[in-house]
This record gives C-alpha cells, structure tokens and sequence, in this order.
C-alpha cells in the first residue's frame, strides 16, 4: 500500500484530484468508482475546477458509485444521487446517462444489486476506486461483521453508522437503517484504489489499516490483498 501523508484537507483533497485527473487524461473512457461523505468533497471540486479550465474531459467517463441509501427517491437532497449530481456531475461534462448510483427506490433490492453487478461487468470493470473509510472501518457500507457479502447487497447499517451520518439528516430519525452497496470483491476488483482519510477521528482506523491484520472485523483492512492501493490522508489521521 503506498501511503501519501498530507498536511491538511486542501492538500490531501488536491494530491487524490491529481491522481484522478491524471486517470481521465489517460484513459478518456475509463470507468471510475465514486464515493460520498463529506470525505471527497474537495477532491470533486477541484475535479469541477480542472474540467471547467478545460484541463480535463469527463465526456467519455463511466462512474458507479458505492452505494445507496435504502429506501429514498434520487430527489431526496440526502440520497447519494443527489450528492453527486450537486458535487460533481451538474459540474462537468459528463453524459449522467453513463453515472450510475443503486436505486433506493428499487421494488426488488436484491434484483438492483444482482443488476448493478451485470452493469459493472459489462462496462470492463472498474479502472480506478475512490473510497473513504468509516470510523468503524467500514468501506462502502460493508459494516464490521464476523462474515462479509461478497458482490452488491442490502445491508443493515450499524447504530455507529447511522449515528455518524445524521449529521446530514434533519434529526437522527430521518436516517435510513438500510443501504444498497458494493460488496467487497467489487471493491476489490476495481484496478486501482485510491482511499481517503482525514482528522483524528479517523486516526484509529487508519493505525489498524497499516498494521499487520486483516479482519471482517475492520472491513478496510481487507484493502490489504488489493496490489494497487494509495491511501491518502491528511497529517491528523496518519498521526493522531
């Protein structure tokens, strides 16, 4: 795993653009895996930034995204679809045809999971993952469990989880208790992985991340069988 240890956000949100841009510059129709969370914000701006000077073009691009609340309408200003039409793809020149995000309005979840699999597989698979890390180490929504599902799935979210993202939410209520996400061996498959991680909240993770373990337990740590992954993240959550 190559570690990049920034100064602060800014830095840490510019050194994964970098990467990213340099992806798209290379590859004009790759296909990238998208994440959510307050975590890539600034990574997707400076996208936005670089694409709008005409320093790079989003217009042979596919994205899938990790994951989805479950139940919620793409209109729902906290849905996952929302989030990233308001970052990143209202911003760019991508055809939001070729953007993919599970759908919480999905009549047979399991059915939308076992699609979103077909689609990944059809479109070559994903070239490159962005991912952040929960406080729990869940990635995506692939929560601390003695057993971890392998390809796209329902999942439960955990009390830890749902208390960490009502902060998005009106009230703690309003938070759905159940998602749609990539399982791991998606994740894994992915070609290259970049993870994001910043502040000292996420110090904890980040330590058991580069030690010697590999746990479901701590599902970032399987990122570890992966050959490609960059962690980036800021001096905060390297340090402590």
């Amino acid at each position: 795993m190559r570690v990049i240890v920034c100064e602060n956000y800014e830095e840490m949100s510019k050194a994964g653009a970098r990467i990213f841009a340099a992806h798209v510059l290379l590859y004009p129709e790759a296909v990238l895996g998208l994440a959510t969370g307050s975590t890539p914000v600034g990574l997707y701006r400076e996208l936005c930034r670089m694409c709008k000077a005409g320093e790079i073009d989003f217009s042979g691009i596919t994205t899938f995204n990790l994951d989805e609340y479950y139940p919620i309408s793409p209109e729902n200003p906290q849905s996952y679809r929302y989030f990233m039409n308001e970052n990143l793809f209202d911003h760019v020149n991508i055809d939001k045809s070729r953007t993919h995000v599970p759908s919480g309005m999905a009549t047979d979840p399991a059915a939308e999971c076992a699609g979103y699999d077909r689609q990944i597989r059809a479109a070559g698979g994903i070239d490159l993952q962005l991912l952040g890390i929960g406080l729990n180490g869940h990635i995506g929504f692939n929560e601390p469990d003695g057993i971890l599902t392998t390809g796209t799935h329902v999942t439960a979210l955990t009390e830890s989880t749902i208390e960490a993202n009502s902060r998005f939410f009106d009230s703690r209520e309003e938070v759905p208790t159940r998602a749609l996400t990539m399982g791991m061996e998606t994740i894994l498959h992915a070609r290259k992985i970049v993870l994001l991680a910043n502040g000292t909240a996420k110090h904890p993770a980040v330590k058991q991340l580069l030690d010697n373990t590999i746990t479901t337990h701590m599902p970032a740590t399987l990122l570890k069988v992966h050959p490609d992954v960059t962690l980036i993240c800021d001096r905060e959550a390297y340090e402590g």
